[in-house]
């Protein structure tokens, strides 16, 4: 590991990073805890500020361009800002089921998946955390992670989400 490439930074991306780190770490356990529980809707708050900060600074990252300065992840950035939304929406109206199905999905996609894929070989994340050996940082993701929203996606997909009538 090395924290070079992170000093070395401008200061939006390492803002991005910490932002990261935080979300990666409150939201199991927003996540874990009861729904209504005072800790639960502490790191729930805090894990949704920390995704504000996240997708609000990689609005300014343009380091992948494709279309002038913007990338498909600009548009998941929008996406989850507009998932964020929704869910606090959801949680405050009383829909439950939709809140923590869509709290859980912005965890393992909009956080987890893409997360993956800052570890590819020659982006930052892998640097820092895989300097000598770029490509281990992707492979180890894509093995645990891989599994891991297969599962979700399977456990979603037989779930049903009714409406409070």
């Amino acid at each position: 590991m090395s924290l070079q490439p992170f000093v070395a930074a401008g200061p939006v991306i390492q803002l991005h990073i910490a932002a990261a780190v935080c979300a990666i770490v409150l939201g199991p356990l927003a996540l874990a805890r009861r729904s209504r529980d005072r800790w639960h809707k502490r790191a729930g708050y805090s894990w949704i500020m920390a995704m504000v900060v996240l997708s609000s600074t990689g609005l300014f990252i343009h380091s992948i361009r494709l279309v002038g300065p913007f990338s498909p992840i600009h548009l998941l950035s929008l996406l989850t800002l507009w998932q964020l939304f929704l869910g606090v929406r959801d949680a405050r109206a009383g829909r439950i089921a939709a809140h923590r199905h869509r709290m859980q999905s912005l965890y393992a996609l909009a956080l987890m998946l893409t997360g993956a894929f800052t570890l590819y070989p020659e982006r930052l994340m892998s640097r820092i955390l895989f300097p000598d050996m770029p490509v281990t940082g992707f492979v180890v993701v894509a093995v645990l992670i891989g599994p891991g929203c297969a599962w979700w996606v399977y456990s979603i997909s037989r779930q049903s989400i009714r409406p409070r009538g």
